[in-house]
């Protein structure tokens, strides 16, 4: 409609001269956004107001057909655009157009340490939302591995704040360089799932800065994320999704984001603090105990009628509203009353590919001894492919991220292409039993059977691919429940026994979103550290396998000898999953992951930022500056990689750095930067590091702040967090 005719329309009829019309009044599309902002609220009734803030379906919101704002469309990712729900209910709409891509699981991710694919996959993914015509995608998540047993450590970043918050921000950019906003979640301190809606988190204000909220920051002021969701839990007595100081005061004052902060679907729990802390859009709320029990229960929402009444009877502030309602329609005139945003596409074999190259480099060689990998084609006359996982969708269950995929190439089928079907031998070996999503599985008592044919297939083929690790069934990697063992479940570690007592030719490829023990760790040659990988599973891992791909993954995490040697689970149930209050008192502090390991000299099984390659990388001599004044911005580091070996590949060359003398406690060292660096056989390259003084800060509690003690700091240059080439020290003054 011609915005003239709209505005003459709009006079009109507030003018009495038409008495009704069932046009939209469209707002003038020459002004700004914070123009466009205003102008809309200015002509927005209180009720219109109150109904742009709640969800009206499980997964909209109504927008305001008056003046022609539609509504707001969201799907769960982050790993790909979740299948059509029904308006009112947790049931599938059974659509026949929503097979979407598969991408990795954000732990793979993590695992490239290649910040330039995770743009690629932002943008791609981005492009699958807005052909669907989603105007907010649920991811990613960024919330810290603190312990192994979480069963939603698949969908987040790794245990390292540095990495995760390199690795968000392309993420961001790409999935909103489609017009849909990404939407970084869960603010804050959501580190399990067990009594994930009650449990009460206690950790140190240092704690908080340096540890969990670092990658928040970068994706609202880096990354510019238009919506952040609010997390089940609470933190200090107070839930998060109406938090004061964690909204109020960081997220909206210190870090000055201007989005939508939403809840989680049932993280709200009083209309006051809902209505006064920070909470922008709610959706899911089961305000009659379960929203199953009423149909269309959503105006009960603590910010619908409950707070519509409250307005109305002074007790609580109109410019609380006036503020949710423009970040509301902010998002809307970034989302979807841009007129400029492309039209996406969907399940393209671009899509496909982008997610296979982002398998292939996340694959993680642990243990290669005597070159037993890559199996090239014509070694070996049989190979035996067993476990479960070989075979197994890994795209459904988990919870929130389950998908429903247009194509997903098993491990199994994708081994079948690059060996020919003749070489290739399957047994399932081990059975986690059939549920919802996988009726066909064998029951659990077929486990005997399973086994004694896997051990004799193992026995009768010339080498042995066992494919086994975790799944996403409840308690697994799964939503809502975490773990309850470190061990490889349904009997997998004796099968793996089993099968080593009669083939020694036997490698171990773990497929899970978080770290396993390996009791038979000594007697295998061979140890892949593969994660969900999504529709070109199958592909990514055979392309490695055969050598096809030169792996280049490593470790967003470390991987320790028993569960006991984690931070956070040394302290017993008072540091997870909680005391008899359930409270969790993170009692390991900035101690998370392997700056716990370097710090206690409790070495892990295989460590953070540890990762193989079928070539051999030298490095050289790292030098820096001398000594450096602290209002001299950055560290400048220089050194020269080089692949020795016959074929080509790729090294992630990492950073950490540990101050000498600090007055508190700090970490061994901490990664303070990373670069992937791709080298033909034979070529060198000069990498360069520049590191900002105040990124060796640590967070002073008295003061408040930010601090760079002046102090001797070494610069540690390594493989990983445990395997260093060199160091150097710098003064900072």
């Amino acid at each position: 409609m011609n915005k003239y005719i709209s505005v003459l329309l709009f006079s009109l009829c507030t003018s009495g001269l038409v008495a009704q019309t069932n046009l939209p009044v469209y707002l003038d599309e020459t002004k700004n956004i914070e123009e466009r902002v205003e102008d809309a609220l200015s002509r927005m009734t209180l009720e219109e107001k109150v109904d742009m803030i709640h969800a009206q379906s499980k997964f909209s919101t109504k927008g305001c057909p008056r003046l022609g704002i539609p509504e707001i469309w969201m799907s769960d990712g982050p790993h790909g655009v979740r299948m059509e729900f029904a308006w009112d209910r947790w049931e599938y709409a059974e659509w026949t157009n929503d097979s979407c891509t598969a991408f990795p699981a954000l732990t793979c991710l993590a695992a490239t340490f290649n910040p330039e694919l995770s743009r690629e996959y932002g943008k791609a993914i981005g492009e699958e939302a807005r052909y669907r015509k989603k105007d907010v995608l649920l991811g990613p998540g960024v919330n810290i591995y603190r312990i192994p047993l979480n069963g939603r450590n698949f969908e987040y970043m790794g245990e390292d704040p540095y990495l995760a918050s390199r690795m968000v921000v392309p993420y961001i950019q790409g999935v909103q360089s489609n017009g849909v906003s990404a939407c970084l979640k869960h603010f804050a301190l959501n580190n399990q799932e067990t009594a994930r809606e009650r449990v009460n988190v206690e950790v140190s204000e240092r704690a908080l800065r340096e540890i969990y909220l670092p990658a928040f920051k970068a994706g609202v002021e880096e990354g510019k994320v238009w919506s952040v969701m609010g997390s089940y839990n609470k933190f200090r007595g107070q839930y998060c999704s109406h938090h004061k100081y964690l909204i109020q005061d960081i997220l909206k004052g210190e870090w000055q984001f201007d989005g939508v902060l939403m809840s989680d679907w049932g993280s709200i729990h009083d209309t006051r603090e809902a209505a006064m802390y920070g909470l922008d859009i709610e959706m899911g709320t089961g305000t009659d105990g379960l929203t199953q029990n009423t149909s269309s229960a959503y105006r009960n929402y603590y910010l619908a009628d409950p707070y519509l009444k409250q307005l109305q009877q002074g007790k609580l502030p109109m410019t609380s509203l006036d503020d949710k309602v423009r970040r509301v329609l902010r998002l809307c005139f970034r989302t979807n009353m841009d007129r400029e945003r492309p039209y996406g596409s969907f399940a393209t074999q671009e899509h496909a590919d982008v997610a296979r190259r982002i398998a292939e480099e996340g694959i993680v060689l642990l243990k290669n001894e005597k070159s037993f990998f890559p199996i090239v084609r014509g070694k070996y006359k049989k190979i035996a492919v067993i476990g479960q996982n070989a075979v197994r969708p890994l795209t459904v269950g988990g919870g929130s991220s389950e998908l429903k995929v247009k194509k997903e190439v098993s491990p199994l089928e994708g081994l079948q292409s690059v060996y020919g079907e003749g070489n290739i031998v399957f047994s399932m070996g081990y059975t986690s039993g059939p549920n919802n999503f996988h009726p066909q599985l064998p029951p659990v008592s077929a486990s005997d059977s399973l086994r004694q044919a896997a051990v004799q297939l193992a026995k009768e083929a010339d080498m042995v691919l066992f494919f086994g690790g975790l799944n996403k069934d409840q308690g697994q990697d799964c939503e809502s429940a975490d773990r309850q063992s470190y061990e490889l479940p349904y009997g997998q570690d004796q099968l793996i026994q089993e099968i080593l007592k009669v083939n020694k030719n036997t490698a171990v490829i773990i497929i899970s979103g978080n770290a396993v023990s390996m009791p038979w760790i000594k007697d295998v040659p061979t140890v892949l550290q593969s994660w969900y990988l999504g529709s070109e599973a199958g592909n990514a891992t055979a392309r490695v396998i055969s050598g096809d791909v030169n792996p280049s993954g490593k470790l967003p995490f470390s991987i320790p000898v028993k569960l006991e040697d984690n931070g956070a689970y040394s302290f017993g149930k008072a540091s997870y999953p909680g005391d008899e209050s359930m409270t969790a008192h993170y009692k390991e502090d900035i101690l998370v992951g392997y700056r716990w390991h370097d710090t206690k000299k409790i070495p892990a099984l295989f460590p953070f930022g540890h990762g193989l390659s079928y070539t051999q990388f030298s490095y050289g001599k790292l030098s820096s500056d001398k000594k450096i004044y602290q209002e001299k911005d950055t560290i400048r580091l220089s050194m020269k990689v080089t692949n020795k070996g016959t074929v080509d590949g790729a090294e992630t060359v990492q950073i950490y750095v540990g101050q000498s003398h600090p007055s508190v406690l700090r970490p061994k060292k901490e990664l303070k930067a990373f670069k992937k660096v791709f080298l033909s056989s034979g070529e060198t390259k000069d990498i360069v590091f520049t590191i900002p003084v105040k990124n060796l800060a640590f967070y002073d509690e008295k003061a408040k702040d930010w601090v760079v003690e002046p102090d001797r700091f070494t610069f540690f240059c390594g493989a990983s967090s445990v395997d260093i080439r060199d160091s150097v020290s710098a003064d900072v003054e």
